[in-house]
């Protein structure tokens, strides 16, 4: 009884490109004009790459979700000097009409919503013979395709970046393994990141997403969220602002604790299975709701994921509990259970933020996207002398950005005085 995803028909595959409708740019280029306007960091950036150009000679391959944002990251990457060859990181995160843009404006694009897994990595293989100098990553799906397949690229790339929680685990188990072929640089740890692209955008897309694959209510609600690392804690405090009763799931018990601190209720799934009305895990986990949950469910309970992968959700097990799968809406599945009840699961299980709405605002992605474009540049500059680890992102490069985030939005700040400097230095100064 398995809903395979839909696929839906490539029009055009000639050129360095291959989408869904090329028809669609127009439409494309208003949502890419939205952003470009709001992603005042990133256009600071390219006005500057623009003269300097740090990536001059490098071909960038990138494996990221393909959006408005990701439009406005290729066009700073490209006025750097660079070449791009682009693939989306999820089968259902791709908005066609973005991808149609791009491959109409001459960037190497390979994307569309609603790709089979092997359509996904045809995408990811048409982007490595592209033969890469630098790698971006969301995900990892791209640095672990050239490991496992592709070993021999990897003597020309001289590193890459990785911008999620997920993908940078993977890298670090490679590194430690010893098994890492090129440098990578952990974007996603970036506080410049972290403290707003997890916890401000997703909190806010992923809410986004529930609401437009159900229009539920949240006022009332018990909703129950699955992991309170970033990402977590932005989905929970947004929920409770929109009323909801929320419950914190947790193996971490310093994660857990601090989520009582903020006011939440902490227990385990198998308790909050029976009382739940809307489900969403964001742990990075497989099986955090499996079949015993899904039996404890209560009538009408929504389900959802806003982790990178659709593991988290034991879909097999739902599905056998099923004897009647139907559509409501668009991402928005019924599952009729053999005990009577009613289980609906939102986007297949995929990261619901991307699939069913539009992912982070541009205002956040502002300063993602400027960390993955500088540290780029780093790597252009520096790779070639460092050693096949995981790097992270300098604090300084974090604190200019943020000031330069505070600048380009017009907030000034204050700035220590003198004896405010030497006050902070003087170890003798007490009572």
């Amino acid at each position: 009884m398995k809903n395979e995803l839909r696929t839906r028909l490539i029009v055009d595959t000639s050129g360095p490109y291959t989408v869904a409708d090329l028809s669609l740019a127009d439409a494309g280029e208003k949502r890419v004009a939205w952003a470009r306007s709001r992603m005042p960091a990133l256009a600071a950036l390219k006005e500057k790459a623009e003269i300097d150009k740090p990536l001059s000679g490098q071909r960038v391959s990138g494996c990221l979700h393909v959006t408005k944002e990701t439009a406005i990251l290729i066009e700073t990457i490209v006025a750097a000097g660079a070449e791009v060859s682009w693939s989306g990181c999820n089968p259902l995160s791709t908005q066609d009409d973005v991808a149609a843009w791009l491959a109409r404006e001459g960037y190497g694009v390979h994307a569309w919503y609603g790709q089979s897994n092997d359509g996904f990595y045809e995408c990811i293989d048409r982007t490595l013979d592209f033969k890469p100098t630098l790698t971006l990553d969301d995900g990892a799906d791209l640095i672990y395709r050239v490991h496992s397949k592709y070993p021999e690229l990897s003597n020309g790339i001289i590193g890459g970046t990785e911008e999620t929680t997920t993908g940078v685990h993977r890298l670090r188990a490679m590194a430690d393994a010893g098994e890492l072929l090129y440098p990578v640089i952990a974007v996603n740890d970036a506080e410049t990141k972290w403290d707003f692209d997890n916890v401000h955008g997703t909190g806010q897309s992923t809410i986004d997403g529930i609401i437009r694959a159900t229009s539920v209510l949240l006022a009332g609600k018990v909703f129950v969220v699955a992991g309170y690392g970033h990402c977590g804690r932005g989905l929970a405090n947004r929920a409770r602002g929109l009323g909801a009763n929320v419950v914190i799931t947790e193996i971490d018990p310093i994660c857990a604790l601090k989520a009582i601190m903020d006011g939440f209720r902490v227990m385990k799934m198998d308790d909050a299975a029976s009382i739940g009305d809307i489900f969403c895990t964001a742990t990075g986990m497989k099986d955090v709701i499996v079949g015993k949950h899904i039996d404890s469910m209560k009538e009408g309970a929504i389900i959802s994921n806003t982790g990178h992968y659709d593991c988290e959700i034991n879909i097999p097990d739902l599905e056998e509990r099923s004897i009647e799968i139907f559509t409501i809406r668009e991402n928005n599945e019924a599952f009729k259970l053999n005990n009577g009840r009613t289980i609906h699961l939102l986007a297949r299980g995929r990261l619901v933020n991307l699939a069913a709405a539009e992912g982070h605002p541009s205002e956040v992605m502002d300063m993602s996207f400027a960390n993955q474009f500088l540290a780029l540049c780093r790597l252009a500059e520096e790779g070639p002398s460092y050693s096949n680890t995981v790097y992270d992102i300098s604090t300084e490069q974090d604190r200019e950005l943020a000031a330069l985030k505070l600048s380009t939005t017009g907030i000034v700040i204050d700035e220590l005085t003198d004896a405010q400097i030497k006050y902070s230095t003087d170890y003798s100064a007490g009572t």
